[in-house]
């Protein structure tokens, strides 16, 4: 039985068979619906539509980029209630990284095989316009890699460094070497939220105004969800349905990658499980199928065992080898950077195809 005739069959109690056979046709679904597949009971039957999409969209590869994740200045102001990895500037651990250290980094990565350099940090107020720009320079000087840089909080605050607009702030960084932008910082696309758990980080619509300007310019970006923390059913739905009308308008989205919180070390509890994870990644799909075509498993924070389950649940991809992970170690994650041959072999076990890709989902090489 394939999983379209699994749904035509099925028929549970809050009508969710109904809304995934609307989706299944095609058709976008709205607020109303996707709140009512989060609270279905059934998470069989919303792996089986997620994962029947998947097939359509993406095939049965399973894809993974080697990257890195550096972290320039753990120094903030926008003093986040969910992060725990923020400083102060006079606090003992505070840094900025020099760019010879970064330059160091970068090549310890690439001599690993990274193609992905992801670049975020604190929002400091000390860091120049021109630290940016030579760091970005001076890697691109070098190495022959995608600088996944500076997420939309930064960008924005880079912005304000010199009382220029967005649209300039990123021409201005990409002739320096940036090639494409993280999708940080997204949180939940909802004011209400973002004005209890980072009320100094910018609001959702200055987030989307410069995703919207970056992929006007031709540059791509992904986009992220950190679900798990204060928001409601209906907001994680608003967050995602935002997502999808951006799409709409420049394509410039590659990825989606939803995150569970992690509240260790922060000043806000979490309740997100295992289940609630693959909830969050099929309806991820089921809505944002036809619109944006990656689905990221994050390994990261559910562990290797969970990222392999979601593979089945329309996520495709399982993100990056994360030669260096900062931020969510902070909140008390155990961190292990993976190997390709764990990817290789995570995806064999399910009979599925691998690759290693590029930022952009070019494929480089097949296992």
């Amino acid at each position: 039985m394939t999983n379209f005739d699994l749904i035509e069959r099925f028929s549970d109690n809050n009508g969710s068979s109904g809304i995934l056979k609307r989706a299944m046709d095609g058709e976008p679904l709205g607020v109303k619906d996707g709140v009512e597949l989060l609270g279905s009971a059934n998470l069989a039957l919303l792996g089986a539509a997620a994962d029947d999409m998947r097939k359509k969209t993406n095939g049965e590869l399973v894809t993974f980029v080697v990257d890195r994740n550096i972290n320039y200045t753990n120094i903030c102001t926008s003093k986040c209630k969910f992060c725990a990895f923020y400083r102060e500037a006079e606090a003992e651990d505070a840094y900025v990284l020099p760019v010879d250290e970064i330059l160091s980094k970068v090549d310890e990565a690439v001599k690993l095989g990274a193609t992905q350099i992801l670049i975020q940090g604190g929002l400091n107020p000390d860091i120049t316009i021109e630290y940016y720009e030579k760091m970005l320079g001076a890697v691109k000087s070098k190495f022959n890699v995608q600088m996944h840089a500076f997420s939309p909080p930064e960008i924005v605050h880079i912005s304000k460094l010199y009382g220029a607009s967005i649209k300039e702030t990123i021409s201005r960084l990409h002739d320096a070497g940036l090639d494409s932008i993280p999708g940080g910082g997204a949180e939940i696309l909802d004011d209400r939220v973002r004005n209890s758990v980072s009320p100094n980080k910018i609001g959702w619509t200055k987030w989307q105004e410069v995703m919207v300007t970056a992929h006007s310019l031709g540059i791509p970006t992904t986009a992220t969800m950190v679900f798990g923390h204060e928001e409601t059913p209906e907001e994680r739905i608003k967050h995602i349905i935002r997502i999808r009308e951006m799409q709409e308008k420049y394509h410039g989205f590659t990825a989606f990658i939803p995150w569970s919180f992690q509240s260790e070390n922060t000043q806000l509890s979490g309740s997100s499980t295992g289940v609630d994870y693959l909830k969050m990644v099929a309806v991820s799909r089921i809505l944002l199928n036809g619109f944006i075509r990656n689905i990221q498993a994050s390994w990261v924070t559910q562990g290797i065992s969970m990222a392999q389950v979601a593979l089945n649940y329309g996520c495709n991809d399982l993100g990056g080898t994360m030669i260096e992970e900062n931020v969510v170690r902070a909140a008390g994650v155990p961190f292990h950077s993976k190997n390709l041959d764990e990817f290789v072999h995570i995806a064999r076990k399910l009979g599925r195809p691998v690759a290693k890709r590029d930022t952009l989902y070019n494929i480089i090489e097949r296992y």
